[in-house]
C-alpha cells in the first residue's frame, strides 16, 4: 500500500468547518497494526498529534478521538458498521477531525480520556469514542455506538449529529463543561500525588490481613475470581494473595485458598487454551467457560509468574503444584512460540477474531463442534472428548461451536485420553485460519515477560526459558534503551518498536519499572551483573524523568493535549488496570534494587510510594493488588541472600534452593567471591566483601539491610535462615 502523505494542518477553509481538498486518511504510513487496520477506511483518520489538533482549530470543529487496539473484537465491529460506511464517513469528515489512537502505543492518551469517558458516561472500554475541543479537553464520550439505535444506546450517527449541534449552538456551555471536567481531573491527580522526597511513614502490617478479608468478601468461591461476569484474570491480586500466604499470619490460609481456587478455575477453563496453552483476555461468563479470545502478552506474562510463585508456595490439595507446573510450562512455551519475533522481542497480542471467507468471526480458530471432533478423532474418542470438554450440539459462542472447557480436573483415564488426542486436534487447528498478530514490541510488557520467564526457568528447571529471557532482555537493551555515555541517569527507554526499530514516545513509568524488575529477576537467575547495571541505569533515569519537585508522575508530559485534559497536573494513577500501576511496579523495582545495592535512598522512595496503600487496602484491594504485593514484600524484607564461591554444582544447588523459596521479601544474588589479591567482583554490591569458605567452598550470606548473619554452607542451613526471618 502506498503511504498516504500527512496532510498540512493548514488545509481546509479556516472557520468553515469543511475539510480541505488535501485531507485524506493518513494512517497508511503508521507502523501500528491497529492504525493500519483503519488505513483503508473512508474516514479521514489522523494520528494523534499537534497537527491534528491544529487542523481542528483551523476548521473550528471538534476532534473525534477513537481509541482501541489491534486485538479488540468490538473495535472491528464498529469499524465494519460505521467507519467503513461512506455516508457516516462523509458526515464525520465534514464536521470533525477524526483521530485514531492505538491505546497500547499511547497508554498516556488512553488513561486520561478513559477517566474522562467514565466521568461523562459512567462506562469505559474499547472502542472508546471521545469528543474533544481543539485544545484537547473532553466534553462528550462513550464506547461502542451501533449503526442503528438500540435500547439505551443511540446510534453513532445520532451521537455525531447531537455533538455537532451542541458545538455550533451551545459552544459556551460545551467549553465550560470541558474546562470543569479537566479541573476536576486535575484535583484527582493532586489527591493521588506521591512525594518521594519526604521521610516515609511506617507501613501498618495490619492493613494486609484486612485487605485479604475484604477480598474474601467479593470472591466467587464456586467459580473462582472476584465478582460476576465479565471476569478478568485478577493477576496482581493473585500475586498479593500468594505472597501473603507465604508469611505466617491469621489470614495466610485464607489467602492461599482464595488464590488456589482462582488459579485452578482459570487453568481448567476455556480461558486457558487447552490445546496450545496461553490465556485469553477475559471470560464473558462467570464460570470462565466462554472467553473473549484475544490473547495478550501482558496477561500471559503476569499469569505465568503467578503460577510459578504458586509452585514455589507448594500448591494445595485442590490445585497441586504439579498441575500448576504444567500450566506454567505450556504458557511459557506459548509465549515464545506464538509471540516470539525473529529479532528477539515478543509481539503484543493475537487477535480475538479470525477471518473466515472474508468475514471476521470471534474465536473461530478455537471453536469445535461434535461433528468436527468426530471427523478428526473417530466416533468413540470424539464422544468422550466432547463430553469431557463440554462441546455440545449447540455452540456456546456461535454456530461455529464451543471452546474446549473441562471446568474441572481430569481424572487419570481422561488425562491419558487427552494426552493421546491433543496432538491430532492441534494439527487440525493449525490448518484453520489463524488470528492476526500485532507485532509491535512494547518495552514494559516485554519486561514483564523477562521477569516471568527468568523465574519460570529457575523454578521449572528449564534453562531454555532463562536463555529466552536473556534474548528478550538483549533486544530491549539493543533496540529500546538509548544510553547517554557518561551520564548514567540521562538515558531514555523508548516504549514501542516495530521491525527492530524503536520509534514514538519515550517510555512511561510502567515501562521503566517493568523492564528494571525484569532485569533484576534475570540478574538473580543468571548471576550476570550486566542485568543489574541495566536495571540500575533504568531506575536512575526513571527518577530523572518522572520525579519533578519530589512528585512522581506516570509520564513525562508527552502531549500538551493530555496535560491540559487532566487540568495541567502531572498524572499518577495508583490503580492496577490490565497491568500493574506504574507507581506500584516502580516501588517493587526500587525495593529489589535497594536490596542488591544497599541504597537507603531507593528503599525510602519505595516506602513513599507505599503510602498509597492505607486508603486502598480495604476500600479498593481489587484494583491495588500490585501495591499490596509490594507492601507484602517490603514487610517481609529486606531479606538478601548472597551466594558466593566458584561456579559449580555446589554453588548451583545453593542458588537454586534460594530461587525456589516462596519468601516474598527475598532477593538473591550469585557470583564469585573476593579474589585472593583482595579484589572484588564487579557489579552487585551485595556480593562485595563476602568471601567464600576454606578452599573456595561456596557460602550463603543471609542479610537484612546489608547486615549479614554468619555464612552457611548447606541448603538446609540457608533455607532455615530464610524461613526464620518470616517468623
Amino acid at each position: 500500500m502506498q503511504a498516504a502523505p500527512t496532510p498540512d494542518p493548514r488545509s481546509g477553509q479556516p472557520g468553515s468547518g469543511q475539510p480541505g481538498p488535501g485531507e485524506r486518511n493518513a494512517l497508511g504510513a503508521e507502523p501500528s497494526a491497529y492504525l493500519r487496520q483503519h488505513a483503508g477506511n473512508p474516514v479521514h483518520w489522523q494520528p494523534f498529534g499537534d497537527a491534528a489538533f491544529a487542523r481542528a482549530a483551523s476548521r473550528d470543529v471538534p476532534v473525534f478521538l477513537s481509541i482501541g487496539y489491534a486485538a479488540c473484537h468490538w473495535c472491528h465491529v464498529m469499524a465494519r458498521e460505521s467507519f467503513e460506511d461512506q455516508a457516516t464517513a462523509d458526515y464525520l469528515n465534514s464536521h470533525f477531525v477524526a483521530v485514531k489512537v492505538d491505546r497500547e502505543e499511547r497508554p498516556d492518551v488512553d488513561a486520561v480520556y478513559m477517566a474522562a469517558t467514565q466521568a461523562i458516561s459512567g462506562e469505559g472500554g474499547w472502542p472508546m469514542s471521545v469528543f474533544l475541543s481543539p485544545e484537547g479537553l473532553a466534553f462528550h464520550a462513550g464506547t461502542y455506538f451501533p449503526p442503528r439505535p438500540m435500547p439505551g444506546r443511540p446510534s453513532f450517527r445520532q451521537v455525531l449529529e447531537a455533538v455537532h449541534e451542541a458545538w455550533t449552538e451551545r459552544r459556551d456551555a460545551v467549553e465550560e463543561n470541558a474546562r470543569s471536567l479537566a479541573q476536576n481531573m486535575g484535583e484527582v491527580q493532586v489527591a493521588a500525588a506521591v512525594d518521594v522526597s519526604r521521610p516515609p511513614e511506617l507501613l501498618d502490617a495490619g492493613l494486609l490481613p484486612a485487605a485479604v478479608r475484604s477480598l474474601a468478601g467479593s470472591e466467587d468461591p464456586d467459580d473462582g475470581g472476584f465478582g460476576t461476569a465479565p471476569k478478568f484474570p485478577p493477576s496482581a491480586v493473585l500475586e498479593f494473595l500468594v505472597r501473603h500466604a507465604a508469611v505466617p499470619s491469621e489470614t495466610a490460609v485464607v489467602a492461599r485458598d482464595m488464590a488456589g481456587r482462582t488459579l485452578a478455575a482459570m487453568a481448567r477453563s476455556a480461558l486457558f487454551d487447552q490445546l496450545d496453552g496461553g490465556f485469553a483476555r477475559y471470560s464473558v461468563t462467570r464460570d470462565w467457560s466462554v472467553p473473549h479470545f484475544e490473547k495478550m502478552l501482558y496477561d500471559n506474562a503476569q499469569l505465568l509468574r503467578v503460577y510459578v510463585h504458586w509452585i514455589r508456595l507448594g500448591g494445595t490439595a485442590g490445585f497441586p503444584a504439579a498441575e500448576a507446573a504444567d500450566i506454567a510450562s505450556r504458557t511459557a512455551d506459548w509465549l515464545l512460540s506464538a509471540l516470539g519475533l525473529p529479532d528477539g522481542g515478543l509481539a503484543s497480542s493475537l487477535d480475538a477474531d479470525s477471518v473466515v471467507d472474508g468475514e471476521h468471526h470471534e474465536g473461530a480458530s478455537y471453536l469445535w463442534t461434535p461433528g468436527e471432533l468426530e471427523r478428526v478423532l473417530g466416533a468413540e474418542d470424539a464422544a468422550a472428548v466432547a463430553w469431557m470438554m463440554n462441546v455440545g450440539a449447540r455452540g456456546t459462542v456461535s454456530e461455529l461451536g464451543s471452546p474446549l472447557h473441562p471446568g474441572r480436573a481430569l481424572d487419570g483415564d481422561e488425562a491419558r485420553l487427552w494426552s493421546r488426542v491433543r496432538p491430532r486436534l492441534q494439527e487440525t487447528r493449525a490448518r484453520r485460519p489463524q488470528p492476526g498478530r500485532d507485532e509491535k514490541v512494547v518495552a514494559g510488557w516485554n519486561g514483564l515477560a523477562v521477569a516471568a520467564l527468568a523465574e519460570a526457568g529457575a523454578v521449572l528447571g528449564r534453562p531454555d526459558l532463562v536463555a529466552a529471557a536473556g534474548r528478550i532482555g538483549g533486544y530491549l537493551e539493543r533496540v529500546h534503551w538509548r544510553a547517554e555515555t557518561g551520564e548514567p541517569d540521562a538515558g531514555e527507554l523508548v516504549r514501542v518498536s516495530h521491525g527492530g526499530a524503536a520509534r514514538g514516545i519515550g517510555g512511561l513509568l510502567e515501562d521503566y519499572a517493568f523492564c528494571a524488575d525484569g532485569f533484576l529477576a534475570l540478574c538473580s537467575a543468571t548471576g550476570d551483573p550486566r542485568w543489574y547495571a541495566l536495571a540500575e541505569a533504568l531506575i536512575q533515569a526513571a527518577h530523572t524523568r518522572f520525579v519533578d519537585a519530589g512528585t512522581l508522575a506516570d509520564s513525562a508530559g508527552e502531549s500538551e493535549q493530555v496535560v491540559r485534559a487532566q487540568g495541567g497536573k502531572p498524572g499518577l494513577n495508583p490503580f492496577d488496570d490490565a497491568t500493574p500501576s506504574g507507581a506500584a511496579a516502580f516501588a517493587g523495582a526500587l525495593l529489589g534494587y535497594a536490596a542488591l545495592s544497599g541504597s537507603v535512598e531507593h528503599r525510602t522512595m519505595a516506602g513513599n510510594i507505599l503510602a498509597l496503600v492505607p486508603p486502598l487496602a480495604t476500600r479498593a484491594p481489587r484494583v491495588a493488588g500490585w501495591l499490596l504485593a509490594t507492601a507484602q514484600a517490603a514487610l517481609a524484607g529486606p531479606l538478601e541472600a548472597a551466594v558466593v564461591g566458584p561456579a559449580g554444582p555446589e554453588r548451583d544447588a545453593l542458588h537454586r534452593a534460594l530461587l525456589l523459596s516462596a519468601s516474598p521479601g527475598l532477593v538473591v544474588a550469585v557470583g564469585d567471591a573476593e579474589t585472593d589479591d583482595g579484589g572484588m567482583p564487579a557489579g552487585v554490591p551485595l556480593l562485595r566483601q563476602r568471601p567464600a569458605g576454606p578452599g573456595g567452598t561456596p557460602l550463603v550470606y543471609v542479610c537484612r539491610g546489608m547486615v549479614c548473619d554468619r555464612p552457611v554452607a548447606t541448603v538446609e542451613e540457608a533455607l532455615e535462615r530464610v524461613s526464620s526471618a518470616l517468623r
